[in-house]
């Protein structure tokens, strides 16, 4: 693109992805509102995007971004916004998404659960790729870059918890048995854990036997809890633990967690005070337990997940931790089969945690039910909406709304809703 492809623009508003908008609709990734700032057209895009090139007039609200990545990588969208702007924007996507669907809610301020950072990384493994900054010609380990599938490599995640510092050389490691990401590019997930560092390879498919005793023998010089490939797990050294209210629940390799630590322990508290004192709980798309193993300690619990693995560990982490009320659980493909009006009536409260594309099939059948409260927790502000709506169409009164920050710096959020049917009780 030449020079005269410049372009004076002001920023209007940031966007849902934390981009700078201009009055007219273009987007302008890594500007503020109230900016004046010179970009450079990129042809064929719609919306119509443009690259920064120099910010004229700051906004007040500007701060540097603590990240050497940042910018580069297609991980954090807004690092250079000051706290304050950037709680109230993040707020405003759920306030936002919630006005579109047409619902009327109070939303509480955000809540921040960053804690000691991402417990969980997945890196891209190339062979030989550049990067930055490159690790010389062996393979690379990092993430895409923003809207691209270059491999961005990198030393360290500042974002994440401290001892997932050291992910991208343990992904470096582990892929050279099996070929340092070259023919079958990888996917490596390393999860900080009370044990240790749980780490999951994909993309490779089945290894040989050569290639898995290698694995076996880095997990030991490594210092690896847990080491699988595709969730075949190849070694354990320690358990992987994590905290589940006073639960130590062992999830399965590859498993779902929520993002951080902190933000398992905020949602599992908003949920509990949610459901208030309701005696019997339906816990659906309850994953490997960290909702239903907090509501256990005062609740008796039926969870309802479609993956086998992670009921077993659920229902594992129960049996093994003395005190609790009962848990029951059911495997059950909640998106073909949701459960129906009559077998949600057998409880006195609903709570349902579906993936990011919401939980539309399901919603539609809780409407239709007698439950006096139902707690809904979301990762999209779009699907929360959506499915709220089914339900306030259905009677329920959407009474409290609470964002939670456990993917700081991102245009993620999560949300914690509490629906009451008007005039039942607790």
């Amino acid at each position: 693109m030449s020079e005269a492809a410049e372009i004076t623009c002001e920023i209007a508003r940031l966007g849902l992805r934390g981009d700078g908008v201009t009055p007219d609709g273009a987007v302008v990734p890594g500007a503020l509102p109230g900016e004046t700032v010179r970009a450079v057209p990129e042809e064929g895009t719609r919306p119509p995007r443009a690259r920064l090139d120099a910010v004229l007039t700051p906004s007040p609200d500007r701060i540097a971004p603590f990240c050497p990545y940042f910018g580069i990588c297609g991980g954090c969208a807004v690092q250079h916004l000051a706290p304050a702007p950037y709680a109230a924007w993040k707020r405003d996507l759920v306030v936002g998404a919630l006005t579109r669907a047409g619902i009327e809610a109070p939303v509480a301020p955000l809540l921040d659960a960053h804690g000691l950072g991402r417990r969980r990384i997945t890196l891209h493994v190339r062979a030989g790729e550049g990067g930055h900054p490159p690790h010389g010609g062996g393979p690379q380990a990092g993430f895409m870059a923003a809207r691209s599938h270059a491999l961005v490599a990198i030393d360290h995640c500042p974002i994440t918890e401290p001892a997932l510092h050291r992910a991208p050389e343990i992904a470096r490691a582990v892929s050279r048995p099996l070929g340092g990401g070259g023919a079958k590019p990888l996917d490596v997930q390393v999860t900080a854990t009370r044990g240790g560092l749980d780490v999951d390879i994909r993309g490779h498919g089945p290894a040989s036997d050569r290639a898995r005793q290698a694995l076996v023998l880095l997990a030991g010089e490594l210092d690896l809890a847990r080491l699988s490939l595709h969730g075949d797990v190849l070694i354990v050294r320690r358990p992987p633990e994590i905290a589940a209210g006073r639960a130590r629940l062992v999830p399965p390799a590859g498993g779902f967690l929520q993002a951080t630590a902190e933000g398992e322990a905020t949602l599992a508290r908003l949920v509990v005070e949610g459901i208030g004192k309701a005696k019997r709980v339906v816990d659906l798309f309850s994953g490997a337990g960290a909702f239903s193993l907090a509501l256990a300690e005062g609740h008796t619990v039926h969870a309802v997940e479609g993956e086998e693995g992670a009921l077993k560990a659920l229902d594992r982490a129960f049996r093994e931790t003395p005190g609790l009320r009962t848990v029951t659980t059911e495997r059950r493909d909640l998106f073909r089969r949701p459960l129906l009006a009559p077998e949600l009536d057998r409880h006195d409260a609903i709570v349902f945690d579906p993936p990011r594309a919401g939980a539309e099939a399901q919603s539609a059948r809780i409407a239709e039910s007698k439950v006096p409260v139902v707690v809904g927790v979301s990762c999209d502000a779009g699907s929360f909406a959506r499915d709220a709506a089914l339900l306030v169409r259905g009677g329920y009164r959407l009474e409290a709304v609470t964002p939670v920050d456990q993917f700081r710096h991102s245009p993620h959020v999560e949300i914690v809703g509490v629906f009451r049917r008007p005039g039942k009780k607790r």
